[in-house]
């Protein structure tokens, strides 16, 4: 695979710590033409081995069941996890993933060239590749050098009452309910998850961790 630099393309979402979400999934009407660069959910946990932590990078959301099996990844799009290690807010690592074909190729985690909004594709620091699962066929992953690999749809995981939620914007309502109504049941989202040791990620303890998504330029 051939270097190639990369812009940041239209979404960009910011989670911090060991397990947070950051989401996204209604844009502003000059934004929301993203399409497969719009990122709505960020996900940062600890894995079921728990020297391990699983990164997830959600985009395209609100597919409805039909439009799910129509969407998919965009080879001049990279989706780009960036990990800052020290709590200076500036990436020390970055995981890279994109599409050639029917599969997602992975990258890191590696330093990366330049911080900031222009990335290379690390090609040296290729770190394993999966099919990429169709849309109602059994999940495919793939595992290497103690890293673990998924790209595909899946359920939106994501929970929220944007009903409710407007109400207490309102002043209709003082408060959620529970159980709440749950404005993304049934839709979907094109999801890249990455398993990492968390001996890669560097000694500190503690992680920043970002999404991007970047355009070939």
């Amino acid at each position: 695979m051939k270097k190639s630099k990369m812009i940041l393309g239209l979404s960009l979402v910011a989670v911090s710590g060991l397990i947070l979400v950051a989401a996204d999934h209604i844009d502003a009407p000059a934004t929301a033409s993203g399409g497969a660069n719009d990122i709505t959910d960020v996900y940062a946990f600890q894995g079921q081995d728990t020297n391990n932590l699983v990164f997830a990078v959600n985009t395209q959301g609100l597919l409805s069941p039909n439009a799910t099996g129509a969407a998919k990844f965009d080879e001049n799009t990279m989706i780009e996890i960036n990990i800052d290690n020290n709590g200076d807010n500036v990436e020390d690592l970055v995981i890279q993933a994109i599409k050639r074909d029917d599969k997602m190729y992975f990258f890191g985690p590696v330093a990366p060239g330049t911080p900031g909004t222009s990335s290379t594709i690390k090609t040296a620091a290729a770190s394993g590749s999966v099919t990429i699962s169709s849309y109602g066929a059994a999940a495919l992953t793939a595992q290497n050098n103690g890293m673990k690999f998924f790209a595909g749809p899946r359920d939106d995981p994501f929970f929220f009452d944007l009903g409710q939620f407007k109400a207490i914007l309102a002043n209709t309502a003082t408060g959620f309910k529970n159980p709440g109504t749950d404005t993304f049941a049934g839709t979907n989202v094109l999801s890249v998850v990455v398993e990492v040791p968390k001996a890669m990620l560097g000694t500190s303890g503690t992680v920043n961790v970002w999404a991007e998504t970047k355009k070939k330029q």
